[in-house]
Formats: structure tokens, C-alpha cells, sequence
């Protein structure tokens, strides 16, 4: 059952970028609107799971803190699907999976594996191919400013995971965290949106119908489904699974926009997927050396 649930809720995520592009609105509001259509779908989720959530005030500081950082990683990204389209945008952003152990290293002393240091230069290859090279054939309005603002989703995504990590464990309501992610990354848009002279949040149809079908199906339904499954299946198998987003991803803008993409910049995802699986497999960083336990005593559960 728990891979039934991690590949819906992974299905269900890979359509994300797909609605961005239906929606066709400006990268800031599209964000907003996805987190704020979610917030009553999440809130309704966490009444009926507060009774497990446990967390202090600072830990729920720290998870809307860790939104906000998601806030400007959706800016751009969305930013990223208008220039390179559905698939090499959600290709790229999965480049978090290397930022994420060089940022545990630099944070919580997590040394890299060597896995993940030689699968950067591969990773940095495959975007550059992404880019185009310049070439005429590359698909995309701007393919190599699409491939900037893709791998700048990448590390701002990784600084969020990094810090929700820090926000703590306790898996006894998993929408509480979401919620306040969410809420986070709601404020952290608005702002934006704010210093680029304002949201214009008229509704309007079918845009904002795409965004609300975003909220429910990616933000709620189908992170929800991928977090009751992540503590039941081994790390190796839900990683692999989770590669298949930016596959799915790519189909889809192949399928529903004619995402023609060239030889270079197939080879470029190939190697950004092939490098993204390496790490997900070899693990990204060696956990921090755990504090010595008495003779005889049992390691404290974490």
C-alpha cells in the first residue's frame, strides 16, 4: 500500500508544472496563489491530526521560516517554466538533491560521500547542455537564463529542506509542518510580489481553476500521500520513485505542449537525472558522528 501511495502522490506532483503553464499567470502571483489555495485545504488536514502534533512554538517558527525559502524557490521556478518549459525546469529543480549535502555539510558537518562530490561536475554538465550551448535547435525562450533561474530553484529548495529538517521529526500530524510551510511561503510571495509592484490577484477563469486544481492535487493530495509513505519504505526505493517526477513532468510537456526538446538537452537531463540518481542511491552526506553512549546503555531514539 505504501508504494501505491508514494507513486499516486508522486503522479499527482508531477502535473505541478503543467498547471503553471495552463495558468499562464505572472511567476510571483501563480506561487501565491497555489499556497493560499492550499492553506484551507492543509488547516482543515491539521485540525483533524492536531492532537498529534507536539511541536513547540520555535519549531513551527522554524517550518514557516523554512516556507519562506520555499515561497522564493516557487518564484523561481515558475520563472524557469516560462523560459525552458514544464519538463527542463522540473528537471533542474531537482538538482537539490546535490545542494542539499553540500548545505548539511556546511550546516550540520555532515561530511559529503564522494558520490555526491563527483556527481556534481555531472550535474553541472547537464545543465549547461540544458542550456543549449547557444544553438538554435535548443527549445525554450530563453533556454540558458532558464537554466540560471533553474538551478537557483534548486539551491533555494535545498536551503528550505535543510531548514525544515531543523524544524523537527515528529511525524504525529504531517500537515502541521506543511501548513506552516505553507503559510510561510504565502508570506514570503506576498512580499515579493510586493516589491515587484504588486500581486494582481483578480480572478479570473480558467488561470485561477488551474491554480486551485494545483493546490488540492500537488500541495495537499499529493505531498500528504508522499509523507504517509516515506517512513514505510526504504530510503533507496522512495527516492527512485521520487525521480519520477521530472521524468513524468517531462513527458507531460512533451505530450500536452510540444515540449520538442534537442539531442543536447536530452542528454543534459540524462545526465542531471543520471548524477541526481547516483546521490539518491550512494546518499548525499555521512550523518555527524553520534555522541558516545555508555557501556550498556541504549542509544536515545531520535
Amino acid at each position: 500500500m505504501a508504494r501505491l501511495w508514494v507513486l499516486s502522490g508522486v503522479v499527482f506532483v508531477s502535473f505541478s508544472p503543467i498547471y503553471v503553464r495552463l495558468a499562464a499567470l505572472p511567476p510571483t502571483a501563480a506561487g501565491f496563489l497555489r499556497a493560499a489555495y492550499a492553506l484551507p485545504f492543509l488547516l482543515a488536514l491539521w485540525a483533524w491530526q492536531r492532537r498529534g502534533d507536539h511541536r513547540s512554538s520555535r519549531v513551527r517558527l522554524q517550518a514557516v521560516l523554512a516556507g519562506v525559502f520555499l515561497g522564493i524557490d516557487l518564484a523561481l521556478w515558475h520563472r524557469a517554466i516560462e523560459l525552458i518549459g514544464a519538463g527542463l525546469a522540473t528537471v533542474l529543480g531537482n538538482t537539490q538533491v546535490i545542494f542539499v549535502g553540500l548545505f548539511a555539510w556546511w550546516t550540520y558537518r555532515e561530511r559529503p560521500r564522494r558520490a555526491a562530490l563527483a556527481a556534481v561536475p555531472m550535474v553541472l554538465l547537464g545543465a549547461v547542455l540544458i542550456s543549449g550551448l547557444g544553438l538554435g535547435d535548443a527549445y525554450g525562450r530563453d533556454p540558458a537564463l532558464g537554466v540560471i533561474f533553474g538551478v537557483l530553484t534548486g539551491i533555494t529548495y535545498a536551503v528550505f529542506l535543510v531548514i525544515f529538517r531543523a524544524a523537527g521529526r515528529d511525524l504525529g500530524a504531517p500537515a502541521g509542518p506543511m501548513l506552516d510551510a505553507t503559510l510561510g511561503a504565502a508570506l514570503g510571495l506576498g512580499v515579493i510580489g510586493l516589491g515587484e509592484g504588486g500581486l494582481d490577484l483578480l480572478v479570473t477563469w480558467p488561470a485561477h481553476g488551474w491554480m486551485l486544481a494545483l493546490a488540492v492535487s500537488s500541495q495537499v493530495v499529493g505531498w500528504q500521500l508522499i509523507a504517509a509513505a516515506l517512513p514505510r519504505l526504504p530510503a533507496l526505493e522512495t527516492s527512485v520513485s521520487l525521480l519520477l517526477q521530472p521524468v513524468l513532468a517531462t513527458v507531460w510537456g512533451r505530450l500536452i505542449f510540444d515540449e520538442r526538446l534537442s539531442s543536447l538537452q536530452g542528454l543534459g537531463i540524462a545526465l542531471v537525472l543520471g548524477g541526481v540518481g547516483w546521490v539518491s542511491w550512494r546518499g548525499a552526506a555521512r550523518p555527524a558522528p553520534a555522541p558516545e553512549v555508555a557501556k550498556g546503555a541504549a542509544p536515545c531514539a531520535t
